[in-house]
C-alpha cells in the first residue's frame, strides 16, 4: 500500500500540469481516443506456485493420490504401464519425493481501453487487460524408500499445469511529445487493481492427467463428484504501473504504436500474496477521430 500510496502522490502532483503550458501543440490529435492492444507478458514467478501441490497449498497433490478412488485409478494405470512392480501393494505406499518449481511461461495479454488528451501533451487512460497465465512444473513420484519402480531411475517424473486469468485495470496520467510529423514518443504512468482468477490446477501421471483443484471443501475426493460449489480461489490486488510507447500517427484517424509496459503489483492467490515484476511487450492501435468531446 506504501508504494501505492507514493505513486498516487506523484499522479496528483503531476496533475497540475494538464492545462496547456504555453498555447503550442505536442499531440497531433487532442480528445477522447479508444484503443485495443495485444502482446505478450512476462508475470513474475512469485505465485506461481500456488499450482505446485505442496502440503499446505489449497490444491495438493496428496489429497488426489491418496484417495482412495483416484489413488487407485493412478496405482492400477502405473502396474498396467509397467512403472511399479507388485512390490508397491497400494497407492498408499506411493509418494511425492520431489515437489515442483512451477514458472509461469509467456503468455497472451490483450486489451481494451480509453484515453483523453490535452493539448498540452499530457492525459488520462484507462485501461482493461487480460492475462491469460499458465503455470509449469513437473515433480518426482517414488516410494518411501525407492524400491518397486521399474527402470534404472528410482522415480517416475510427472508434469504440473496451472491456468490463471488475471484482469488488470490501469488508470494512469500520460504524457506524449511529438518526434516529428507522424512519430510520438508517449509515457503513462499509473495506479493498477488486478483481479486472479483460478481456472485450472492440474497434475499429469503416465499420459494421464488429474485435477487436483479442491471443488470437496477439502474433504477427500471421490472420482466424478463435485458435491460444493468451486469458489474462486484468487482475488483482488493492487500496484503500480509504468509504460513507454513510440507511436506512428495517421492524422485524421489514429495512430498504431508499439511499447514496453511494467506493473510491480501484488497479486492475490489463496496461501500467495507477494509482489513481483511483470513485463510485457505490446501493439496499440488507436482511434482518435472523437475531438469534438
Amino acid at each position: 500500500m506504501r508504494r501505492v500510496g507514493i505513486l498516487l502522490a506523484v499522479l496528483l502532483a503531476m496533475s497540475s500540469a494538464l492545462a496547456d503550458d504555453d498555447g503550442v501543440p505536442r499531440r497531433g490529435a487532442s480528445g477522447l481516443s479508444v484503443f485495443a492492444s495485444a502482446g505478450t507478458i512476462w508475470a513474475d514467478d512469485g505465485n506461481s506456485n500456488f499450482y505446485s501441490g505442496r502440503p499446505g497449498n489449497a490444491n495438493t497433490i496428496d489429497r488426489v493420490l491418496h484417495s482412495n478412488s483416484y489413488g487407485t485409478r493412478i496405482w492400477n494405470d502405473l502396474k498396467t504401464a509397467g512403472l511399479i512392480s507388485s512390490s508397491v501393494g497400494s497407492y498408499n505406499e506411493l509418494m511425492v519425493v520431489e515437489y515442483p518449481d512451477m514458472y509461469y511461461r509467456t503468455s497472451l495479454q490483450i486489451g481494451l481501453g480509453i484515453r483523453y488528451d490535452y493539448e498540452s501533451g499530457f492525459g488520462w487512460l484507462l485501461r482493461f487487460d487480460l492475462w491469460r497465465l499458465q503455470a509449469i512444473g513437473a515433480f518426482n513420484l517414488s516410494t518411501e524408500t525407492g524400491a518397486g519402480i521399474i527402470g534404472d531411475r528410482q522415480y517416475i517424473r510427472c508434469g504440473m499445469l496451472g491456468k490463471e486469468d488475471r484482469i488488470n485495470i490501469d488508470l494512469a496520467l500520460t504524457r506524449t511529445v511529438a518526434l516529428g510529423d507522424n512519430l510520438c514518443l508517449e509515457l503513462d504512468l499509473g495506479l493498477n487493481l488486478n483481479n486472479a482468477k483460478v481456472r485450472e490446477s492440474l497434475m499429469e501421471i503416465n499420459g494421464s492427467t488429474y485435477s487436483i483443484l479442491d471443488v470437496w471443501n477439502g474433504q477427500s475426493p471421490d472420482i466424478g463428484v463435485g458435491s460444493y460449489e468451486y469458489v474462486n480461489q484468487g482475488g483482488l490486488g493492487l500496484g503500480v504501473f509504468m509504460s513507454g510507447l513510440v507511436g506512428y500517427s495517421i492524422r485524421g484517424i489514429g495512430a498504431v504504436k508499439a511499447g514496453y509496459t511494467c506493473h510491480h503489483s501484488k497479486a492475490n492467490l489463496k496461501g500467495y500474496d507477494s509482489w513481483g515484476w511483470h513485463h510485457g511487450l505490446f501493439v496499440r492501435f488507436e482511434i482518435n477521430n472523437f475531438s469534438f468531446l
